[in-house]
């Protein structure tokens, strides 16, 4: 079954101006069938899990979170749960206006911290050439990293899978996906 989602969204239990049910309702709009919440972890609400449990929709959500991880600087990688599988990928390596050279040393730093999964190539929704041609050995996803309803549906990804949570999560770490961009 051939699905489209975000794995890059934030909402108002952090920095994001859309509550959780207007972020999925705006993505359900766009045709997405999974999205994940991965608010910040220094600006999350204590009770971000109850608020994303209330959430009605027919779409798949995966729980998630951005976290900040200090390696020569601050950087953020997303951390998404699944039924069982778990997902960690290098947020927006684009946006900390480091050379290539300098992301590939912060990777390096970073592989010795997290099991990372996927590096994330877009900013805020906007390939990024340089980066997207960077030779790296993880799967490199676009994502809108949405906090607005202006930044939603600019990238996604698509696959061939299960509609099941750790169908899609496997799926994403075996780089059998495809970017899209409008």
């Amino acid at each position: 079954m051939l699905l489209k989602g975000c794995l890059h969204t934030h909402t108002t239990c952090s920095d994001g101006k859309l509550t959780p049910q207007q972020v999925v309702n705006a993505y359900e709009s766009k045709g997405y069938d999974f999205i994940a919440f991965t608010d910040h972890d220094y600006l999350v609400k204590p009770n971000y899990r109850d608020l994303y449990s209330q959430v009605k929709t027919d779409m798949i959500i995966f729980h998630g979170i951005e976290l900040t991880v200090f390696v020569k600087g601050y950087i953020h990688v997303s951390k998404i749960e699944g039924d069982e599988e778990v997902l960690h990928i290098f947020n927006h390596i684009g946006e900390y206006d480091l050379t290539p050279e300098q992301v590939l040393e912060r990777l390096a730093e970073l592989e010795k911290m997290y099991p990372l999964d996927a590096v994330e190539i877009t900013t805020k929704g906007f390939r990024d050439t340089i980066f997207e041609s960077l030779n790296i050995r993880y799967p490199k996803i676009a994502s809108d990293d949405s906090h607005t309803l202006i930044g939603i549906g600019r990238a996604w990804i698509e696959l061939d899978s299960k509609r099941e949570k750790d169908a899609i999560l496997k799926a994403i770490k075996n780089g059998k996906f495809w970017n899209c961009y409008v």
